[in-house]
């Protein structure tokens, strides 16, 4: 192992290979930092960074080369109660390691203090108990496939993990299940593909390490919302590492991304840069609270010793200052420049734009985003609430070029198809793409508004109709994780049921709530599986369960939930009506009217009855105001969409202007084979949607 270094320069940071070795460079503020070099046996040689530049130590090591492995020791003060933490006995791994080799091992030897006594720095070393950053050489910079930059407006986002997708695929070979490679590969991808989904929106892929509580019962951060490594896709799905390869799953990241691509589906990463795996003032000492506690995280002002927690994980990353805001800027643009991905969900999006504690739509992160020339042309989606005061839910109030999870259009169609009262105005609300929350001045479109019913936090679609209360036992804390707010209805039986009409019920229920999902104007995001009729028995917080509680059971999929999820998504797809690129004000608003079930326009009354559970919707496609992505003007079909929120099976009349045009059957989400009707004597099913198109032009 060499023992020279030389200055090497302050930019990039991370290491970076050159012929003749590599240049480390790294931010910390403590006092000195050694480059710890590790041999095949483990053996650890020193190098102290031997430059500094504003807060940049670096040197340039001549010989190393890609597969080095690597870390940080450094030294400074530990005065907890001024917010220093330096401790030289701990390993930190490279804020921006692209790859990172190996586990955290929980003991006390992570952790900064020694136990029992915060205040006093430990003494143990912790590099027997820590992974190791890996050196690599860059990505080729060609790449062979060509993104599908696919408008807002025709998107489908399909929520999924990388591992659960595949983990008991029959079709994909079983080395490659449960990793980038199986996602990749052509059985996998044909599903979306077939189903019609055009982005997958992958949970954390980022390296992240498990809560020290969740290993000590034997789980996991399945989830994989506790990130370390900002640069580096988690080892753990990737087959090449399996394989032997430390490092290869870089490559096999983008060779995934390659793969969607080129099957014309967009890759979105959902990141999670609120907050890091150290967790709070007693958590472990892994990476940024070695090298620059202060500058990394959000500090207690009166008292430095802890930490602002927005987050619930006893810390949040302090992105109002320079050097967080860096790593986080850095990250993105190397996730999208050199691994190829179309978009970012940002979770807990509050707190990257807290500054002095209040969530503002100018802070600087918002700033940086939408002047950067890479970041700011992919697709933003903002997760709107995070925990930094009780009411703290920001919908609507993010930039124009942002989209957001709706939680109001989930919470407003559970309550519709489980059957509260006063629910029709809020309602057609949503339907109609939440202009209550985005028009506003910015000038947003109906697709700043990602619509979505079931993600990975709480039910999936079948136990939603399945389940009145949360069962998560699984998760050994006593059934009180998890929400217990979830507005689900288990039509009439908890759980699994063998009665017929309960099951009838069930089937009708996920029919008319996907169908309500996909003919509304805005984003559809799916959660992967839906489609399936996957269920975690109960299970709304499945987080640690890396098992078949979350893994998707391909051999006792839905076929005809999948069929019928799949001509949903393609009659979106095939009719613009119902991908609405404006808010429609004025004149225009007639291309979307409102009717009750007996055919007359709908009244304030109408829309103030609190027992009102009915209407039809007219989607009027005749000189359609939207434009098309080329510019052209788009002529469509008129639909009529009847909802039937009733108990009841209701007759329904069309309005009397449109009885002579002729309609056709597209959808039943009562009775998916129905495929016409006489429109004099049209009789909706019991808490099913219609969907009607006109056989003649105005």
């Amino acid at each position: 192992m060499t023992d020279r270094i030389v200055p090497g320069s302050p930019v990039p940071l991370g290491a970076t290979t050159t012929p003749e070795g590599t240049n480390f460079a790294v931010v910390s503020s403590g006092d000195s930092v050694d480059l710890c070099l590790f041999d095949a046996d483990g053996h650890e040689t020193r190098l102290t960074l031997p430059e500094r530049t504003g807060a940049v130590r670096h040197g340039f090591v001549p010989g190393i080369t890609a597969g080095q492995r690597y870390g940080y020791r450094v030294s400074g003060p530990y005065e907890p109660r001024s917010g220093l933490r330096f401790n030289p006995a701990k390993l930190l791994l490279d804020p921006y390691s692209r790859a990172i080799e190996g586990q955290v091992t929980f003991g006390p030897e992570v952790l900064g203090h020694t136990v029992g006594e915060p205040y006093t720095a430990s003494p143990l070393d912790s590099a027997p108990h820590m992974p190791r950053s890996l050196v690599l050489d860059p990505l080729a910079a060609d790449r062979s496939s060509s993104r599908p930059n696919r408008p807002l407006a025709d998107t489908v986002l399909y929520e999924m993990h990388v591992k659960g997708f595949t983990a008991r695929h029959p079709d994909v070979p079983p080395a490659l299940r449960g990793t980038y490679a199986g996602l990749g590969h052509p059985a996998a991808l044909g599903h979306l593909t077939r189903l019609g989904v055009t982005a997958v929106e992958l949970l954390p892929v980022h390296h992240c390490v498990p809560e020290s509580f969740l290993v000590e019962e034997g789980l996991t951060n399945y989830w994989g919302y506790n990130t370390i490594g900002f640069f580096a896709p988690n080892a753990r799905y990737s087959a090449a590492v399996r394989g032997g390869n430390p490092g290869g799953e870089v490559a096999e990241f983008r060779a995934m991304v390659d793969a969607a691509h080129d099957a014309g589906i967009e890759v979105i990463l959902d990141v999670v840069y609120n907050h890091t795996a150290e967790a709070g003032a007693d958590g472990p000492t892994l990476c940024y609270r070695g090298l620059a506690n202060a500058e990394y995280y959000s500090l207690d002002a009166a008292d430095p010793e802890n930490y602002v927690d927005t987050t619930g994980c006893g810390n949040s990353l302090n992105a109002g200052h320079p050097v967080p805001l860096q790593l986080i800027m850095d990250s993105l643009r190397y996730w999208v420049s050199d691994m190829g991905v179309d978009g970012f969900r940002f979770d807990l999006a509050p707190t990257l734009a807290r500054e002095r504690g209040v969530f503002d739509p100018s802070a600087s992160f918002f700033d940086l985003i939408s002047q950067d020339p890479v970041i700011s042309r992919v697709k933003l989606i903002a997760e709107p609430w995070d925990v930094g005061r009780a009411d703290s839910y920001d919908i609507g109030r993010f930039p124009s070029v942002w989209s957001e999870w709706n939680g109001r259009f989930r919470d407003t169609v559970r309550d519709f198809w489980r059957g509260q009262d006063g629910m029709l105005g809020d309602f057609a609300s949503r339907l109609a793409g939440s202009s209550d929350f985005f028009r506003g001045p910015q000038g947003r479109r109906p697709s700043a508004s990602v619509n979505l019913i079931t993600v990975h936090d709480g039910f999936t679609l079948t136990d939603l109709v399945s389940y009145n209360d949360k069962h998560n036992e699984a998760n050994l804390e006593g059934n009180r994780d998890g929400n217990s707010d979830n507005r689900s209805w288990n039509c009439g039986q908890e759980g699994v049921t063998d009665d017929p009409a309960i099951a009838a019920l069930r089937v009708h229920q996920r029919r008319a709530l996907l169908s309500t999902l996909l003919v509304s104007a805005g984003v559809p995001l799916l959660l992967g599986g839906d489609e399936l009729g996957r269920s975690q028995g109960g299970n709304n917080n499945a987080y640690c369960q890396d098992n078949e509680i979350s893994w998707f059971d391909w051999a006792n999929r839905d076929e005809e939930l999948s069929a019928f999820t799949r001509d949903l998504i393609r009659l979106r797809r095939e009719h613009p009506v119902f991908r609405r690129r404006h808010y429609l004000t004025g004149a225009e608003a007639g291309h979307l009217r409102w009717y009750t079930p007996s055919g007359a326009e709908m009244t304030d009354q109408d829309w103030a009855d609190s027992n009102a559970r009915c209407v039809t919707v007219l989607f009027d496609g005749d000189e359609n105001p939207d434009l098309a992505p080329d510019g052209t003007l788009l002529i469509d079909d008129d639909f009529l969409v009847l909802f039937n929120g009733w108990r009841e099976p209701l007759p329904f009349h069309l309005p009397a202007e449109m009885a002579e045009r002729g309609w056709t059957i597209v959808s039943d989400s009562a009775d998916p084979s129905r495929s016409d009707a006489d429109p004099t004597d049209l009789t909706v099913a019991a808490r099913s949607v219609l969907i009607l198109r006109a056989a003649e032009p105005v």
